[in-house]
């Protein structure tokens, strides 16, 4: 186990970290593009609008067009249950037009927890002292990816870091080296991660550069809430993350040092949820007119309970949290919103309200998820509060995962190809807002999801499962000529047929 040197400076390694240029050049007149002012008059100057207007707006969404602030702001203040109950089913209409019938899944794999930030509502923190720090070395995390990738079946992970010297650009672009790495033998051919994503510290771009070399996947970084002064509250000054700005415009960074693939979020219950949302959506349109591109996913966790948080204990703040009722608009809304990105649900929420949310919109998900340091390879089994950033609300294996999908007829993808065939930034945006990259990942999923099924599943899963394939594979025969070709049909039979013998990683 490395050790972490604990009496680094945290404010001269800030000075060093953060350097302004890299986010004051996109600042106009001083200011970043979130004003909370006009964010809070468009909220409120928006009156309950007619059937008709918000029919006016479906229709924008369905097109796949990104909504203005006005129009989202319009949407929040629908309240009439039958005016929802259309949002609900357009949203999910408008999912299935963009991604077809698949769910994406992936595991996060916590590489540190030391952090030199005083987030108030987070377990953490650097004043926790009840949380058990660890970072794992090079081989740690080869052995929770071979757990991931061996033993679950997982073929994407979120690699997680805390913020923290030792958690520099170098050490987060030899883990995903290393994750890379792993190939461990299955039941009747070979796992391995096809693509590793990226939750950790706003980096400078030459930082990012690195991670862009080793192959990054998507570089997902949180803004949290974007209401300014409530961010200042929640983020003492003296850390890193008490500089919104440095933050605000990392994704700015990512793509400047060439990554494609960025991922924007919101942890909802810091503030008024209206305006966080809105926020998200001011977020993309600033990503799509500075680079053509808007965010590849987009999260909302909500809090929830975090080792030793003083956050739990402040009345204010308890105000903000959010209902189920009110998750499921704010989901719905962000699938109107920006109708073209990924939507990530975790196993934050319970199961019931995950089930509910993931046909409104949601396109990935987790499972079997551990998010202890080195949770994997201890498989101790439960939670231990003080071993974790914060509690699951869900803890189902990916396998009962898979066999609740499947009941519903819903296929699990476990596709990476897109990424490395380039379909990725400005490509797979244009072939998302046309429709067209829902084809290619559905031949995919088929693909993929007969790899795990004769890998990884129990007779009963493989069976339900197989149905699941059966029904997929009869809608691209319908769909042959017409959209998938005769050619294109007979290779991802072909592919099918050497998966079922052993092959594995064919795509299309």
């Amino acid at each position: 186990m490395h050790l972490v040197n604990e009496k680094v400076s945290a404010s001269s390694w800030i000075n060093k970290v953060i350097k302004p240029e890299e986010y004051e050049r996109y600042l106009v007149d001083g200011k970043d593009f979130i004003d909370d002012d006009k964010i809070w008059q468009q909220i409120d100057s928006s009156q309950e609008p007619s059937r008709e207007r918000v029919r006016e707006i479906l229709a924008k969404s369905f097109d796949i067009k990104t909504l203005s602030p006005e129009e989202l702001a319009t949407l929040i203040k629908v309240k009439d249950p039958e005016v929802w109950q259309e949002m609900y089913e357009m949203a999910a209409r408008i999912k299935h037009k963009i991604y077809d019938n698949r769910i994406i899944t992936f595991a996060p794999l916590y590489c540190s927890n030391y952090c030199v930030n005083n987030c108030l509502y987070c377990g953490f923190r650097s004043d926790n002292t009840h949380e058990k720090r660890e970072r794992l070395n090079m081989d740690q995390i080869k052995a929770e990816a071979e757990a991931i990738a061996g033993r679950i079946g997982h073929k994407r992970v979120i690699a997680v870091f805390g913020e923290h010297p030792d958690s520099d650009g170098n050490y987060i672009a030899e883990a995903i080296k290393s994750i890379y790495e792993v190939s461990v033998k299955t039941r009747k051919g070979h796992s391995e991660i096809r693509r590793v994503n990226v939750n950790a510290a706003p980096l400078c771009v030459d930082d990012l550069r690195k991670l862009h070399e080793v192959g990054i996947g998507t570089y997902q970084v949180f803004q949290e809430t974007y209401h300014h002064e409530t961010y200042r509250q929640l983020h003492p000054a003296n850390t890193i993350k008490g500089n919104y700005q440095w933050r605000l415009y990392v994704h700015h960074r990512a793509y400047e040092a060439g990554i494609d693939d960025v991922a924007i979020g919101c942890l909802f219950g810091l503030y008024d949820w209206r305006f966080d949302l809105m926020g998200l959506l001011y977020h993309a349109i600033e990503l799509e007119q500075r680079f053509g591109v808007g965010p590849h996913t987009i999260s909302f966790p909500r809090i929830t309970p975090a080792s030793n948080s003083p956050l739990f204990r402040q009345a204010d703040h308890q105000k903000h949290f959010v209902s189920d009722e009110d998750f499921k608009k704010i989901v719905t809304l962000l699938r109107l919103a920006v109708p073209y990105t990924g939507l990530i649900i975790t196993a934050r929420e319970r199961r019931e309200v995950r089930d509910d949310v993931l046909f409104v919109g949601c396109t990935q998900t987790d499972a079997s998820t551990v998010i202890g340091i080195g949770g994997y390879t201890k498989n101790s089994g439960g939670q231990n509060i003080d071993e974790q950033q914060f509690m699951l609300g869900d803890t189902r294996s990916l396998e009962e995962l898979i066999r609740d999908l499947a009941k519903r007829g819903v296929i699990t993808s476990f596709c990476t190809a897109g990424y490395r065939c380039g379909r990725t930034g400005d490509q797979i945006m244009d072939m998302l807002k046309k429709g067209h990259e829902k084809h290619f990942c559905k031949l995919n999923a088929i693909l993929t999801y007969r790899e795990w099924l004769d890998d990884f599943a129990s007779e009963e899963t493989r069976k339900i499962g197989e149905e699941v394939i059966r029904k997929e594979i009869e809608e691209v025969k319908k769909q042959t000529p017409s959209i998938f070709s005769k050619k294109l049909y007979d290779l991802t039979m072909s592919y099918y047929e050497r998966i079922s013998n052993g092959e594995r990683d064919l795509y299309i």
